[in-house]
């Protein structure tokens, strides 16, 4: 499988992109959104987080915001509006104004809203406007040290032995640990059992104390429990092994080939903020996602710096939601 987020970013590349918003932002002279673009900003900036202080996400959120803020004049404050998986937040920042000054840095989670969260009051397709994809990482396949594999093939061969009797669980019903734990089954053609919890805290402490034997998570989550040997690390689910742990196999070449799926963190703005300004916030993001600092930074949590202009984001997001609604739709996860 190709990966989409490959390919470095020449000088060239930078000039084209910096090429056209300088043009976009010709194009809009007089207008009011070009106004509004060039007094952008003169006062604080919220970035929603829509998880709790302390996650997996937070730091990186306040990490970017820190470092853009005491450029720009302006503080970028971390808001974080937790709750209902993520839909909390998202729809605090699709009711606000289109002005640019609330943003929202969200999980790959939020493509599989559109398929698995029927029950909303929005639409992140319609309601949402993509900035940039600011880090993508893989997840960590790991077990339980006293199960006996050591390798992803060892697994699905102790799978296919035992038929229903491996336990894999997840942060809950349709996150991201499930739908891999199902992508996982239907490639390897396995049968494991999903056993949601309410966290991913709660998840790694249920595979610590044996009660499951099977999780997908972070790299920051469970790296330091492998390490310990408290957990077993088999693969990583990325196209090329992960800088944070280079000794671990990637799913793929330990005999599950093509298998393939990272996460991300991007950055959206509420639907129809003007373009000067989603430009010029792409921009301030890219900035300080250059800085060999904030990336050494990200790459202690297993995170890889991939900024992306605006219109690539977006296919990128419109791809990984028809992903994941074929993932939900064949392993018949209901909706809610």
């Amino acid at each position: 499988m190709v990966n989409r987020f490959e390919g470095a970013r020449t000088g060239r590349h930078w000039s084209l992109v910096a090429g056209v918003v300088a043009l976009a932002a010709v194009s809009f002279a007089g207008s009011p959104a070009a106004q509004t673009a060039g007094a952008y900003p003169d006062r604080p900036i919220k970035l929603v987080v829509p998880y709790p202080p302390g996650g997996s996400t937070d730091p990186v959120a306040r990490l970017l915001a820190a470092d853009i803020g005491s450029r720009i004049g302006q503080p970028m404050v971390v808001d974080n509006k937790a709750g209902a998986a993520g839909s909390i937040g998202t729809e605090f920042v699709v009711r606000a104004p289109a002005d640019g000054y609330t943003l929202l840095l969200h999980t790959s989670v939020i493509s599989t809203e559109p398929s698995f969260k029927k029950s909303l009051s929005y639409d992140a397709r319609r309601d949402l406007a993509p900035v940039t994809l600011a880090v993508t990482g893989p997840y960590l396949l790991v077990v339980h040290p006293t199960l006996p594999v050591a390798n992803v093939g060892e697994l699905i061969a102790y799978a296919k032995a035992n038929p229903g009797k491996l336990n894999f669980g997840s942060a809950g019903q349709g996150s991201s640990g499930h739908l891999i734990g199902e992508m996982f089954k239907a490639a390897a053609g396995i049968d494991m059992v999903h056993v949601p919890f309410k966290g991913g805290g709660p998840s790694i402490a249920a595979l610590v104390a044996n009660e499951i034997q099977v999780l997908f998570d972070t790299v920051s989550g469970s790296k330091a429990l492998a390490e310990s040997g408290k957990l077993r690390a088999l693969a990583v689910t990325s196209p090329e092994r992960s800088p944070a742990m280079p000794s671990v196999p990637t799913v793929s070449e330990s005999g599950l080939k093509d298998f393939s799926i990272v996460y991300w963190l991007a950055i959206f703005a509420p639907a129809k903020t003007p373009t000067p300004v989603v430009d010029r916030v792409y921009a301030e993001f890219r900035t300080t996602l250059a800085k060999p600092e904030i990336a050494a930074r990200l790459l202690e949590t297993g995170s890889v710096v991939q900024a992306m202009p605006p219109a690539e984001f977006g296919k990128v997001f419109a791809n990984d939601i028809q992903r994941w609604k074929v993932v939900i739709e064949n392993a018949r996860i209901e909706a809610q």
